[in-house]
Order: C-alpha cells, then sequence, then structure tokens
C-alpha cells in the first residue's frame, strides 16, 4: 500500500471511531522549541509538571527509534454548561475547568489512539508505535501544529479552526513513513485580548508563558499559595479559563457530541462547605474520573477554602475554624487562617487567638498572624 493511500485510510478511521481532526507531520527534532524551552526553563518559568530531558522533548527518536512519522488527533470538548448552579449566600461553589468536565480526557483519547494504533498495525503488520496523552515526552501543542490541526495562539494554547481551543489533543509516533500536512498560519494577528485579560499576568509575552504564576498551575500546587496569588484565586478550584473565554477565536464555540466529555454541573461546580469535610473516599468516588483529581484532594481543599475567603463566607467559620484547630495538614491549617483573618468577625479572632497558643508550625503561625493583621486593620 501506498504511503498516501494508508494516510487516507487512517483518516477514515479516525473520523469512523469518533476523533475530531488528525494530522501527520515528520518526526523531525523540533529545533524552535528546543530553544525555547531552554528559555522558559532559564527564566524559571516551567512548571515541574514535563518532562525534565529537553532533548527527550523535542526528538521524538528518543521515544521510539527509526520513527518516521507523528499521528496527531484532536477531540473537541464543551464550554458551556446547561442549567448551571448558582452559588448563593451560605451555599457558596466553585468551579473545575473545562478541561476537567467530564470523563478523563487522558483516559478518552488514549483509547481513540490505540483504537487508531490497532487498525494501523491490520494495516502494517510488524509496524511499531508509541502512544502519548498529555503526560509524554514530546509537546502535544508542538506536534499538533506541526501537522496542521492549528496554530499555537498567544495564549500557548493550540487554536484550531473549527473548535477553536476547545480540543484535547494526542498523538502517536510510528516508525513507517506517511505523507505530512502543512503547518496553519498563525491567526492571532494584532489581538492581545488573553494577554491583557490574564489575572496574573502569566502571559509574559506572545506564546510565553510563566507557568510558576499562571492559575491553572498555582490551583494544582500542594503548598500554600503565595500571597500575591490569593485574591486573584477566586471561586477557582481547578484549572483556570479566562485566556480562552476571552479569545475571539473561541467566540459562540460550544461542543457536546462526545457524551464521554459532557459535564455533570454538580461536579463541576460543586458546593464549596462539602470539600472541607469531605474524607478522601468519598472525594475519589465523586471527582476521581475527572482529570482534575490527579493532584489528590488537598489542593482542591485549599483551593476551596480561598474561594470562600473571596466570598467573605461567614457560615464557613465554623468548618474553618475546626480545620485550624484539628486538621493535621499544615497548609490546610494554615490557609483556613488566613482565610478566617479574610472572613473577619470576633468570632474568627478569637480562634486565631486560640490556635496561636498551641500551633508549633511555623509557616501555620505566620498565616495566624496574617489572619490577625487583617482583622486589626477592620477594626482601624
Amino acid at each position: 500500500m501506498r504511503p498516501d493511500q494508508l494516510k487516507q485510510k487512517l483518516i477514515e478511521k479516525a473520523r469512523e471511531i469518533g476523533i475530531d481532526k488528525i494530522g501527520f507531520a515528520s518526526a523531525d527534532p523540533f529545533v524552535e522549541l528546543k530553544e525555547r524551552l531552554r528559555e522558559s526553563r532559564e527564566k524559571g518559568y516551567a512548571s515541574g509538571f514535563e518532562e525534565p530531558d529537553l532533548e527527550k522533548r523535542v526528538c521524538p527518536e528518543l521515544s521510539l527509534p527509526e520513527v518516521k512519522s507523528l499521528i496527531a488527533i484532536a477531540l473537541a470538548y464543551p464550554s458551556k454548561l446547561k442549567n448551571p448552579p448558582h452559588s448563593e449566600p451560605g451555599a457558596y461553589r466553585g468551579i473545575f475547568c473545562r478541561a476537567s468536565w467530564g470523563e478523563d480526557y487522558h483516559v478518552v483519547l488514549r483509547e481513540k489512539l490505540m483504537q487508531l494504533e490497532a487498525y494501523l498495525k491490520t494495516l502494517v503488520p510488524g509496524v511499531r508505535t508509541q502512544v502519548m496523552v498529555d503526560t509524554g515526552a514530546l509537546s502535544d501543542r508542538a506536534v499538533a501544529e506541526r501537522a496542521g490541526i492549528g496554530f499555537v495562539g498567544k495564549n500557548t494554547a493550540l487554536i484550531t479552526e473549527e473548535f477553536g481551543s476547545w480540543v484535547y489533543l494526542g498523538e502517536m509516533l510510528t516508525d513507517v513513513y506517511l505523507p505530512p500536512d502543512e503547518p496553519v498560519l498563525d491567526g492571532c494577528g494584532d489581538c492581545t485580548l488573553c494577554m491583557d485579560a490574564c489575572p496574573t499576568g502569566a502571559l509574559v509575552q506572545p506564546g510565553q508563558l510563566n507557568a510558576k504564576s499562571c492559575i491553572a498551575y498555582l490551583t494544582q500546587t500542594k503548598d500554600l499559595l503565595p500571597d500575591a496569588y490569593r485574591t486573584k484565586l477566586g471561586n477557582r478550584l481547578y484549572g483556570c479559563d479566562t485566556c480562552q473565554t476571552v479569545c475571539p477565536k473561541n467566540r459562540k464555540l460550544h461542543f457536546d457530541h462526545h457524551e464521554a466529555f459532557r459535564p455533570d454541573p454538580e461536579k463541576v461546580k460543586p458546593l464549596l462547605k462539602p470539600l472541607l469535610t469531605m474524607s478522601n473516599r468519598q472525594f475519589k468516588e465523586k471527582f476521581g474520573p475527572m482529570s482534575g483529581s490527579w493532584r489528590g484532594k488537598k489542593p482542591i481543599q485549599r483551593n476551596a477554602i480561598i474561594a470562600l475567603a473571596h466570598f467573605k463566607d461567614r457560615t464557613a467559620i465554623p468548618d474553618l475554624i475546626s480545620l485550624l484547630h484539628e486538621d493535621p495538614r499544615p497548609v490546610i491549617r494554615g490557609t483556613s487562617a488566613w482565610a478566617l483573618g479574610r472572613i473577619g468577625g470576633e468570632e474568627a479572632r478569637q480562634a486565631l487567638l486560640k490556635a496561636k497558643q498551641k500551633e508549633q508550625e511555623e509557616e501555620v503561625l505566620a498565616e495566624i498572624d496574617k489572619g490577625l493583621d487583617m482583622l486589626a486593620e477592620e477594626c482601624i
């Protein structure tokens, strides 16, 4: 079978199994990407979640020897909730970003790629392949851009013509040659809406993100959140969609044809207070199938505490006091102390003073002092 015929059969199979976009690229090293990644690391912008070996990130042959082609796929996901629950006093809600709605996309995309992989093996016996979704060595966006799926915008998201940036990406490496597709030209033009709207200024220049100050990254960390970002978090529990929701390329786009990605409103906009007392088992049962649960319960609980402080929800004070006095995790005690100071009131002040008498952890004591300082300012 000729390479072009093989490529066409894969395109038809992708359509048959519900892949929204497929593209093909050469397996040459990503030379320009290497320089950008090196610069990002030198400036301290890298998140640390990615593959640490730069050579592996840019050289496909280090993942699959004798690789000849890269096959990129994209699946669209929803951008809107039908009948979303709303926050109200005493029953405030948090929000998971859209990339965490529905079933974990890592699982869904990997299944699609494995179906495509199995089909390729029937066409080319003995073919070697490797499937990657997000956690692989290569950059999904770089592969997708080279394969003509879309272009990487100023917000660093891969933007497609049909689905905007509301797409999940994955790729398959193979040692058979497939004719490459042409990359798509940059479509951002002079627009800087994403950069202007970023809550923390994390988009330091077009196409360059300081991950360490990106809310999407910060919501996934497990330590105390730096002071400068706490008031920026709002009610976000996981991720941030701001740079995508303001993008003109995403305007009025919404796709829910993949049943696996259809969100449960009560899961993606959960009540905040129940999160504070949720057990590990309850957390896994409710949020385990979502990609936003991958870092476990603690970051979500910490973010929920900050969200309650954002709303200044006085009905949460008893729960926050209980966490401050009894929770074994310093991050949760410390964040609760800060939240009590921000919410305010005499009950919060007395709880902080009591906690200060018995607390042993320096970082928690520092948060108690911050809370007391906020309460003192409240009285001025």
